[in-house]
């Protein structure tokens, strides 16, 4: 499948706006079930080495992301966004 210019602009969109949301949070708390997903794919066994913020959860793990990642992900959708709308239409021409 050829990647089309619509196709350009969702990704480029979506990227632009993982990576705002990346900038805004600082840490993200994963449920229980994905916690010990990523414990069991990580190699921990299960086991999560990280200390709990609330106290009647256990098992829950944060995330915090790195600081560049949101930079890095917004530079990404915004050069495939601009790509999108600089490239021709493809297609018939009406």
């Amino acid at each position: 499948m050829q990647l089309r210019r619509q196709h350009f602009l969702l990704i480029g969109l979506l990227l632009f706006f993982a990576g705002v949301q990346f900038r805004l949070v600082e840490s993200f708390t994963l449920s229980e079930k994905s916690s010990y997903f990523v414990a069991a794919q990580m190699g921990n066994g299960g086991a999560i080495q990280q200390p709990n913020l609330w106290q009647n959860a256990p098992g829950r793990k944060v995330v915090q992301p790195p600081r560049w990642l949101g930079l890095a992900l917004m530079s990404v959708g915004s050069v495939l966004t601009l790509t999108s709308l600089s490239t021709k239409k493809s297609g018939p021409s009406a």
